[in-house]
């Protein structure tokens, strides 16, 4: 037990509550788990993909949003960047479990993996993970 108490005049009260800053105590049982890799579809439809590309970075984080009035896809799922600008969406033929999965609560996200121009496409390859 006397590896729990910090230096100072911190205590274990403060260590498990993270106050005096001695300590990082990590969320129980949280974690995100890779589940599959995609390229993003509907990029050559967003407007101002152009302007948008050059602040778009591998590794960023992207949000996911359900999409169920979607006309052409009922299972369809959006992404969006940290700003919240749409930047496509996960393949129809890709979306059929991770809309499931959401449609249940569950959180899923994305990150950029890398991207690139391909003649006037912008092709943006990511991973998506579930938060768990």
């Amino acid at each position: 037990m006397g590896e729990l108490i910090a230096p100072g005049n911190a205590n274990l009260v403060n260590l498990l509550h993270g106050k005096g800053g001695e300590i990082a105590m990590p969320t129980p049982f949280e974690r995100d788990i890779f589940l599959f890799a995609t390229t993003v579809a509907g990029t050559s439809y967003v407007e101002g993909i152009e302007e948008l590309e050059p602040h778009l970075s591998e590794g960023d984080k992207l949000d996911f949003f359900r999409e169920p009035d979607n006309a052409y896809d009922k299972r369809a799922i959006v992404i969006k960047n940290g700003d919240g600008v749409k930047i496509g969406y996960v393949p129809r033929r890709d979306n059929i479990v991770f809309s499931r999965l959401m449609d249940a609560g569950k959180l899923l996200f994305g990150r950029i993996a890398s991207k690139e121009w391909q003649g006037g496409w912008l092709k943006i390859d990511i991973k998506i993970y579930l938060h768990e």
